[in-house]
C-alpha cells in the first residue's frame, strides 16, 4: 500500500496542475476543477491497490477527473455546449505531441490568469502556488505567516474576483503580452525567493524553476524569460554548499565551490548567451560572475559594480541601491561602500532592513572598527526572522569581539 500511495503522490504532483488547468479552460469553474482533481486522487488511492498502478498514471487521473466533471455538470444541468466540450477531451493514454502542447498551453493560460494585474501581488503569488504549482493551502499559509483558514478565504476572494471581473483565461498577445509578462516574471521571482531564503521551502524554488522553464519553452523570443530562468539556476546551483555540517549558513566567500552544481551553472551561462537587455539579464550576469569565479578572491567585483550601476539606473529601488553599495565596497574599498550605503539609506526605507545593517557592519569592520561592527551585526541579528541567519550574524559579532577575522 505504501508503494501505491507513493505512486499516487508522484503522479498527482505532476498531473494535478495539468488537470486543473485543462478543466478550468473547459468549464470556467475553478472550484469544480480543483474538486475533480482532488477526487481523482482519492479514487486512485481506492482503486490502484486493487487494480494495480496504470501504465500512464497521469492519463488515468486526467480521465478520472474529466469523468467526474462530466457527472457533476450533467447533474447540475449545465448547458450542453460545456458537456460537448468535455466529451471532446481525448483520453491522454497515450498522449500525442499535439495533446502535450495543448496541455502546456493550458498551464501558460493559467499562469497569466493567476498573475493578472487586477489581483494584489500576494494574491497572485498564493493563487499561482495553489492552482499552478499544486502547493497545499496549509503550506502556502505558513509561507505567508497566516492561518490556513485565512489563506483559504484569500484564495476564494481571488478566484471570485477573476470570475466577477471577467478576467480572461488566456495568454495575452501583442502589446498586452509585453504589458503583462513583467507581472508574471515578478511573481515567479518572488516565488523563487521564498524558496531560497535561509529558512525558505526548497519546493517553492523548484516550482519557480519549473514554471520558468515552461515559460521559456513557450516564449523563446522573450530574453527576460531566459534571463530569469538563468538567474534561478545560478542561485540554486549553490544550495548544497550554503550550510555546514551543523546546518549553519555559510557566506558565499567561504563556501566549498566544488559542491556547486556546475551543470546548472553551464545551463545558466547558455541561457544568457541568447538574452538581451533588462533587469533580470543584469542580475543573471552578476550571478554568473559569482558562479564562475574559481575562488572568492577571483571575483570580478568591478564588473559586478558596473552591472549594479546599470541596474540602479534601470530600477533605482532601495534594495538595488544597497546591493550597488556592497558591490562598490568590495570593488573599490569599504569607504566607497559606506558612502554609497549612506546614500541608499537616506530615505529611511532601509533603516530596519537587516542586510543594510549587515553591509554597514562588514565595511565598518574592514575600516578597523571591530567594536562598532560587532554592535551592528548584533543589531541586524535582532531584526532577522531566520534562526540560521541570526546564528550566523551573532557568530560574526563574536568573532570580531574575540579578535577574529
Amino acid at each position: 500500500m505504501g508503494d501505491v500511495a507513493g505512486a499516487v503522490a508522484e503522479a498527482g504532483a505532476e498531473a494535478y496542475p495539468r488537470i486543473v488547468a485543462t478543466l478550468i479552460r473547459v468549464t470556467g469553474d475553478w472550484t469544480l476543477a480543483e474538486d475533480c482533481a482532488q477526487e481523482a486522487l482519492a479514487t486512485a488511492l481506492e482503486r490502484w491497490p486493487r487494480d494495480g498502478v496504470p501504465a500512464n498514471p497521469g492519463g488515468w487521473l486526467m480521465t478520472a477527473a474529466r469523468n467526474r466533471a462530466v457527472d457533476v455538470l450533467r447533474r447540475a444541468s449545465v448547458e450542453r455546449r460545456k458537456l460537448r466540450e468535455l466529451a471532446r477531451l481525448t483520453d491522454p493514454e497515450p498522449a500525442s505531441p499535439k495533446a502535450e502542447g495543448d496541455v502546456v498551453d493550458d498551464r501558460l493560460r493559467l499562469i497569466f490568469t493567476c498573475c493578472h494585474p487586477a489581483l494584489a501581488l500576494e494574491a497572485r503569488v498564493a493563487l499561482t502556488l495553489r492552482t499552478v504549482a499544486g502547493v497545499p493551502t496549509a503550506d502556502i499559509a505558513r509561507a505567508f505567516l497566516v492561518t490556513e483558514s485565512t489563506m483559504t478565504r484569500r484564495l476564494t476572494r481571488a478566484k471570485t474576483k477573476i470570475a466577477t471581473a471577467g478576467i480572461p483565461y488566456q495568454v495575452p498577445t501583442g502589446p498586452a503580452l509585453v504589458e503583462r509578462l513583467p507581472g508574471v516574471l515578478a511573481v515567479l521571482y518572488l516565488l523563487f525567493t521564498r524558496g531560497y531564503d535561509a529558512d525558505g521551502e526548497p519546493a517553492f524554488a523548484a516550482e519557480a524553476i519549473r514554471l520558468a522553464r515552461l515559460l521559456d519553452r513557450l516564449m523563446p523570443d522573450q530574453p527576460e524569460v531566459a534571463a530569469l530562468l538563468a538567474l534561478f539556476l545560478l542561485h540554486e546551483s549553490r544550495r548544497a554548499a550554503r550550510r555546514d555540517a551543523d546546518g549553519n549558513l555559510l557566506a558565499l566567500d567561504v563556501q566549498d565551490r566544488s559542491r556547486w552544481d556546475h551543470a546548472a551553472i553551464a545551463e545558466g551561462r547558455s541561457l544568457l548567451d541568447r538574452a538581451g537587455d533588462g533587469q533580470y539579464v543584469l542580475q543573471a550576469r552578476i550571478a554568473l560572475c559569482h558562479a564562475t569565479a574559481p575562488t572568492a578572491a577571483d571575483t570580478d567585483w568591478p564588473a559586478i559594480a558596473g552591472w549594479y550601476d546599470q541596474l540602479a539606473r534601470l530600477r533605482p529601488t532601495p534594495v538595488i541601491q544597497l546591493n550597488r553599495a556592497v558591490a562598490h565596497g568590495f570593488a573599490y574599498g569599504p569607504t566607497a561602500g559606506l558612502r554609497l550605503l549612506a546614500e541608499a539609506r537616506a530615505g529611511g526605507a532601509l533603516d530596519r532592513y537587516p542586510p543594510a545593517l549587515t553591509a554597514e557592519a562588514e565595511f565598518t569592520a574592514r575600516t578597523g572598527n571591530p567594536v562598532r561592527a560587532a554592535a551592528l551585526f548584533r543589531a541586524a541579528a535582532a531584526l532577522v526572522k531566520s534562526a540560521a541567519e541570526r546564528r550566523a550574524l551573532l557568530k560574526r559579532a563574536d568573532d570580531l569581539t574575540a579578535g577574529g577575522p
